[in-house]
């Protein structure tokens, strides 16, 4: 079974910049598709970026950060990371990580995915 367990997170000034990590354990993700969500106080939880297997051609992201955010994974590592520039106070919230439920899935899709980190909290003040 796989555990995941996000971190980076913390407290930025708006147009700065946070690289969270999600490190896998207890069984290799690298031939699963991986996503990152997040979840503002009293809304749902969104999806943010995702990435197949194949990562060099299949990467996701929503409308709000494209452009600003990067996905990446090593698969050596067993790590996925999501690069978060030119962050802005709507960016404020709690990022999950997540397993996809195989190596291309519908990324926008939570019921796509089977393994959920805890959560690492992102507020970015303006």
């Amino acid at each position: 079974q796989v555990q995941l367990v996000e971190s980076g997170g913390g407290l930025v000034q708006a147009g700065g910049s946070l690289r969270l990590s999600c490190a896998a354990s207890g069984r290799t993700i690298g031939t699963y598709a991986m996503g990152w969500f997040r979840q503002a106080p009293g809304k749902e939880r969104e999806f943010v970026a995702g990435i197949s297997l194949w990562s060099a051609s299949g990467t996701y992201y929503a409308d709000s950060v494209k452009g600003r955010f990067t996905i990446s994974r090593d698969n050596v590592k067993n790590t996925v990371y999501l690069q978060m520039n030119s962050l802005k106070p709507e960016d404020t919230a709690v990022y999950y990580c997540a397993k996809g439920i195989r190596g291309t899935i519908a990324y926008r899709v939570s019921r796509d995915y089977d393994v959920w980190g805890q959560g690492t909290q992102v507020t970015v003040s303006s």
